[in-house]
């Protein structure tokens, strides 16, 4: 299976240049062929392919000399994400959802490139990039597996390199299972009564968040001072998602490690945030990318993510499978019929396990 290690680089000025150099070509190429496909079929009824314009590089380096400062598999890369765009837009169109035809890339909208076998090395705390040179990288953990691809990333005035390796998978069970309820006051409860908390990290951000945005209504479009603002502003949301991910980072580990098979529920999360009292605080609870974390790593380590239907978890008693109406005031389930008496999103994480176990065992 492929595991993905994120390192953050320290180009040296000339090193930098060259970044961007590479970065403003492909996006041009990018650009270039995605105008070809769209005046091909116009005019002339064709759709191009990805091998038809793979062929046409080396004439495109022939005619366009800057092209050869840049390394032939990455212009591959960007004819290549140039075509998974288009299939994306068939697959979106067919299955009836908003299509969103592949756009043209502007300044702000390309921020990466890739080399997708060949053409980087990884050498102690150093990584050689072909047509950039050898790049100081700072490993704050050991790479595992064989090395596929490598991907450049320039973000908010930062360098990072993507590096994707094949690792074995390592099977490593615990023979224990558990439910896992998403909330706001605390992001996730076990089945078992645990209780992670939630952060709650953009509601910290927020003041400073305001005074920024407040400062930016005041720029002029266009100033030097109001893209300076804009900098500001993009560093403290990427600030607020590092903490998100750290944290989901975190629990889901700890899930992973301790049992081999995690339930949640399947919760329509779009929709949810359409309501607006609570918008704000579910999106900051990043719960779709704690299951996603969690997910990646299950399969890493041979265990199993599964998710459930939601319906009346809350209110369905875990003991009797009885109905017991409460308002979402009510933090605690107290049941007439059986007498059990917990903490509801321990009783609602119980009912996911539960079901978690009756659709593993109709799936046997």
């Amino acid at each position: 299976m492929l595991r993905t290690y994120k390192f953050r680089i320290e180009p040296t000025k000339e090193q930098l240049e060259k970044i961007s150099e590479t970065l403003m070509y492909c996006r041009w190429l990018y650009n270039a062929l995605l105008e070809q496909r769209i005046i091909a079929y116009k005019k002339f009824g064709v759709s191009l392919t990805f091998y038809s314009q793979k062929k046409e590089l080396p004439s495109l380096k022939k005619v366009c000399k800057e092209y050869n400062s840049v390394h032939s598999q990455v212009l591959q890369n960007v004819v290549e994400r140039l075509d998974k765009a288009y299939q994306a837009f068939f697959r979106r169109l067919k299955h009836g959802e908003k299509a969103g035809f592949p756009r043209f890339k502007g300044m702000n909208r390309y921020h990466s490139f890739t080399y997708p076998q060949t053409g980087f090395s990884l050498e102690g705390n150093h990584i050689y990039l072909s047509k950039i040179g050898l790049v100081r990288v700072k490993l704050h953990r050991q790479v595992q597996g064989t090395i596929k691809t490598c991907t450049v990333i320039a973000k908010n005035g930062r360098y990072y390199v993507c590096l994707s390796c094949e690792v074995e998978t390592q099977i490593q069970t615990t023979g224990r299972w558990v439910g896992v309820d998403l909330g706001l006051q605390h992001l996730a409860i076990t089945s078992d009564g645990y209780f992670y908390d939630a952060p709650k990290y953009l509601r910290r951000s927020e003041r400073q968040l305001k005074k920024l945005h407040r400062i930016l209504s005041r720029r002029k479009k266009g100033s030097t001072r109001r893209q300076k603002i804009v900098a500001l502003l993009a560093k403290q949301y990427e600030y607020v998602a590092n903490q998100r991910n750290n944290n989901a980072h975190q629990v889901s580990s700890k899930l992973v490690n301790g049992y081999d098979l995690i339930a949640f529920e399947c919760l329509e999360i779009t929709n949810m945030i359409k309501n607006h009292h609570f918008s704000k605080s579910i999106a900051d609870a990043g719960w779709n990318q704690l299951v996603q974390f969690t997910t990646y790593k299950a399969e890493r380590a041979g265990k199993r993510v599964m998710l459930v239907d939601p319906r009346n978890t809350s209110q369905l008693c875990s003991s009797c499978d009885e109905i017991v109406k409460k308002t979402l005031a009510v933090r605690t389930h107290h049941c007439p019929f059986c007498g059990l008496e917990c903490d509801r999103d321990v009783n609602a994480a119980k009912n996911i396990l539960k079901r978690a176990l009756q659709q593993l065992h109709n799936l046997s």
